[in-house]
């Protein structure tokens, strides 16, 4: 094997997309005839800013290569194929064999391996270990394509977008992709605290007062917040003394939760997010030790449990294994978490920051050339730009960990908008310096939380493909990847400057043997 080391700067390659059978989606308002976006959109979205995003995917994205061919035959060529790119793109693997039917079950597992390259496992501790001790690590009954494909109203099931886990893991080793597990801690109480984790090895004089403090109140039909008649105006010290063991047992089972998983999937899953969606507590008492417990946002929590949970995880991480921060957040508290965090020597090996456009309107805004409410939404290329520059001072590689895009309607018109938004948003993003990968959230449609959007896919629910499909395929396996068949000089080089990743070079020496070398350009 011969690797290649890098300069770095520009240039254009990539071969162009089959136009066959694909929708022609306009990149510019000048395409634009059938009037999808308004003018105010592509005034945003003009010549100048694409050019301006072709001109740093250039620099950032490409690198230059030279390839020392030896007595390659007079005449022939050199064929250069990009087998694999160093970028991230993957999606989340929620619904694995749970479509309803095989054909569509293949389909959707072999986007894993072709469209992308990256599979974020599921291990929301709730559905994980619904049982104390009962891990579902491997698959069960309600687990198989069968059950899936028999049981009616399937988003109602407890293991809905939660299946099991080794074979999502075993499909990612098999097909030579990677896999990240998502999350190992979330203070969730809907999505990720087992009920048993208020009960198990607590006395039952501190599940009651457990079971008042944090009863919830429903504001409307999807907003759950601790109740402020239960722990809100009671002082820490009070708190604490009614649940001493609760917050212990609750420290102590998240460690041993960690260690658990990070030791199974050793050499198996690359990276995992350690921290789920923790900024909305920074700042509001996270940091303070002088009780073991916080009144968080999301109930009681153990104190500075962001920093203690990374230290946690730290003990059982290799150094090539990528210790994650994710969160929704897009204001400043969440740098200066990160900030506080890294001052305390955290080790933080990559910054997620995800990007919901749940709601359809939210989509039907942006085509009109509004920032879409609710406002605070990173959708053109000032504010990306602003965010990420903020976040990659830290010199740390950040990435786009949850994406979701609405199609505004399942009619032409709906499905070109939500295609064309993907297509610019995955440009900007790609263009940032700092950017090392993108991962979707739902691909099929209808296959979200019950609640969220269910026109979020790159598929219809039949798993037949949507337009913004093809905006990304064109760009992830046409537009971002270099196949090249280049003349060699007198000595039997070549040069080329391509997409980072992995390279196959072919080519035909004087005796009529050919030759192929895989290579890296980086």
């Amino acid at each position: 094997m011969k690797r290649i080391i890098i300069i770095a700067a520009a240039v254009l390659a990539g071969s162009a997309a089959s136009a066959q059978e694909r929708p022609v989606i306009p990149t510019k308002g000048s395409e634009d005839t059938k009037g999808i976006m308004s003018k105010a959109y592509w005034d945003i979205w003009n010549d100048g800013e694409q050019a301006r995003i072709d001109k740093d995917i250039e620099a950032y994205r490409k690198a230059d290569a030279t390839f020392h061919t030896g007595d390659v035959k007079r005449g022939s060529s050199v064929k250069v194929r990009q087998v694999k790119s160093d970028f991230i793109f993957g999606a989340s693997a929620f619904n694995w064999d749970q479509l309803g039917n095989h054909e569509s079950n293949v389909k959707y597992k072999n986007l894993f391996g072709s469209l992308f390259n990256r599979a974020t496992v599921p291990f929301y501790w709730q559905a994980f270990e619904p049982e104390y001790g009962r891990k579902r690590y491997d698959v069960a009954e309600d687990d198989t394509e069968q059950w899936w494909s028999t049981v009616k109203n399937p988003e109602d099931q407890r293991f809905w977008r939660r299946p099991a886990t080794n074979q999502i893991v075993d499909w990612c080793i098999q097909k030579g992709i990677e896999a990240h597990g998502h999350p190992l801690v979330w203070g969730s109480r809907s999505n990720q605290h087992p009920a048993w984790l208020k009960k198990e090895g607590i006395p039952a004089a501190q599940q009651a007062a457990l079971d008042s403090l944090e009863t919830v109140r429903i504001s409307g039909k999807k907003t759950r917040k601790p109740t402020a008649k239960g722990f809100g105006k009671m002082p820490q010290s009070e708190v604490y003394k009614l649940v001493p063991d609760y917050i212990k047992n609750f420290r102590e089972k998240n460690d041993a939760h960690i260690e658990e998983l990070m030791t199974y999937y050793k050499g198996k899953i690359g990276s995992w997010d350690i921290v789920n969606e923790s900024s909305t507590d920074f700042g509001r008492g996270n940091e303070q030790t002088l009780y073991p417990l916080i009144k968080s946002s999301y109930g009681l929590m153990p104190a500075d449990y962001t920093f203690h949970f990374f230290k946690t995880a730290e003990k059982f991480a290799s150094k090539d294994l990528l210790m994650n921060i994710n969160d929704y957040n897009v204001t400043d508290r969440y740098p200066s978490q990160i900030a506080h965090l890294l001052s305390r020597g955290t080790r933080i090996d990559v910054i997620g920051s995800q990007m919901h456009l749940f709601q359809p309107k939210q989509c039907l805004d942006i085509a009109a050339g509004k920032s879409p409410s609710p406002a605070k939404k990173r959708v053109d290329p000032e504010t990306v730009r602003s965010f990420f520059d903020k976040v990659g001072a830290f010199g740390i590689p950040t990435c786009i960990s949850e994406v979701t895009i609405s199609s505004p309607g399942s009619d032409e018109k709906g499905e070109m908008i939500q295609a064309i938004i993907t297509r610019n948003l995955y440009r900007i993003w790609f263009s940032q310096k700092s950017m090392m990968g993108i991962t979707w959230w739902n691909v099929v449609d209808g296959c979200g939380l019950k609640g969220e959007p269910t026109v979020s896919g790159l598929f219809h629910r039949d798993m037949t493909p949507k337009t913004a499909f093809y905006a990304l395929d064109n760009l992830i396996n046409h537009e971002w990847k270099t196949n090249l068949e280049l003349k060699p000089d007198g000595n039997g080089d070549i040069r080329f400057r391509g997409f980072k990743g992995t390279y196959e070079v072919s080519w035909t020496d004087k005796k009529g043997v050919k030759h192929t070398e895989t290579i890296t350009v980086r």
